[in-house]
């Protein structure tokens, strides 16, 4: 009787946590919509609020401006007070920040819109990965990493043609309003699924798989530990190079390239663009699954990265009016990379104690957020250099800062050290 209790409560406890698992996957679906999605009116949001391409290029950045610069103080909460939360309240300030970017009047309310997101978005993934690090094993966690990508990439790939077409059927202040209902909802049932469930299991509390120990160091003790780490130092410039020039090229400049490189009209242009989605739905799953069964997550990272780094210099050195069909190509291979920078955190998850993932996972992408938010207004500011409207010239010599970046990933790679089991 009571091995039958036991497997009851077992069996119980490993269906909650992967109903908690896709509960906080749909969340970071949605919000991962929210963080490209406005890329697609770049050149509306021009027109309708008369901005210029530098502080449209700045509009871009606000929003990891906000995601960079909280990824180590979340960090630091998620590993001393826990993920739950964090998590809940990051979903609800994006909903917010969504619904008043759809009604947004002016420049000063659509700025601050954005970053209002950028802060709810900061604390998605971090506490993301601190939750599922806690609820399954590490050899699982690698495999839910490329699970994790690939709901992120079906974020992105919505963000484009789908997303399109939903904005020229019903305006992009619609389209972007219900996206913000909906993620508030989605803040709702996580409240629910995280925070209430956990705490009235029929009068038992759920507990994870792993229990984390409240860290007993000091903050500036924490931060001192991981400022002197060459692994966290290698991660951050790995994450520099792989995330933030995929993310916010797709996210800003991309569909400009498109329309001016290729005379597409916007909704071919995100056809374009959903190229490089599909590269990324590969990379995190494929890469996650090689790093479980047949190579090290250090040597798949190292080879990503050059790979990667290649496919942007043939971007660059293609000209103002390259092949349509060698762009497909790298797109792809930009889209892998970018997929295949879930291995970040593999490596990690390896390297850190349990007590510590939250805050090195937080370092660590903020070294892709960081080149997130650098990379729009830098580019912004080349095609400013050229004319106040978007041009040729202006849009291919932009492709040096993703060529510049993907090699401080390389760098970045290179630091990196066989990385110790976790005690």
């Amino acid at each position: 009787m009571i091995s039958q209790l036991g497997g009851t409560q077992l069996q119980g406890r490993n269906n909650y946590r992967w109903f908690l698992f896709i509960t906080v996957l749909l969340s970071y679906f949605l919000v991962v919509i929210q963080r490209t999605a406005p890329g697609l009116i770049t050149e509306t949001i021009m027109k309708e609020f008369q901005l210029s391409a530098s502080t449209i290029g700045f509009l871009s950045s606000l929003q990891f401006i906000a995601y960079a610069a909280l990824q180590i103080p979340v960090g630091l909460l998620t590993d001393r007070f826990g993920p739950n939360r964090f998590l809940v309240f990051g979903v609800l300030i994006n909903g917010l920040g969504t619904v008043l970017f759809s009604t947004a009047g002016n420049a000063q309310v659509l700025f601050a819109s954005r970053f209002l997101v950028g802060i709810g978005d900061s604390m998605i993934f971090v506490n993301f990965i601190a939750i599922i690090s806690q609820w399954f094993e590490a050899n699982t966690f690698i495999k839910l990493l490329g699970t994790i990508s690939i709901g992120g990439g079906l974020g992105s790939l919505f963000a484009s043609f789908p997303f399109a077409l939903w904005l020229a059927i019903t305006g992009w202040r619609h389209a972007f309003l219900i996206s913000g209902l909906l993620l508030l909802l989605l803040a709702g049932l996580s409240y629910v699924v995280l925070i209430v469930l956990p705490q009235k299991n029929h009068g038992k509390p759920i507990k994870p798989t792993v229990t984390v120990q409240l860290m007993p160091k000091s903050t500036w003790h924490i931060l001192a530990d991981l400022l002197r780490s060459r692994q966290a130092w290698a991660t951050f410039m790995g994450h520099f190079g792989l995330v933030g020039t995929y993310i916010s090229f797709i996210g800003s400049w991309g569909i400009p390239y498109a329309m001016v490189a290729f005379h597409l009209s916007q909704a071919g242009a995100s056809q374009w663009v959903m190229i490089g989605l599909i590269g990324a739905l590969g990379g995190g799953q494929i890469s996650s699954w090689l790093a479980s069964r047949r190579f090290t997550a250090r040597t798949l990272y190292r080879g990503m990265h050059w790979l990667v780094f290649v496919a942007w210099v043939s971007l660059f050195l293609s000209g103002t009016h390259p092949s349509f069909a060698l762009t497909i190509v790298l797109l792809l291979v930009i889209g892998f990379g970018n997929g295949a920078s879930a291995l970040t955190f593999a490596v990690v998850r390896q390297s850190f104690s349990l007590e510590k993932v939250g805050v090195a996972s937080g370092f660590a992408n903020t070294g892709g957020f960081l080149s997130a938010v650098l990379l729009p207004s830098l580019f912004g500011a080349i095609l400013g250099e050229f004319s106040s409207h978007v041009t040729a010239i202006g849009l291919h010599d932009g492709l040096l800062i993703p060529v510049l970046f993907s090699a401080i990933g390389i760098l970045g790679s290179s630091m990196l050290q066989i990385p110790t089991p976790n005690k």
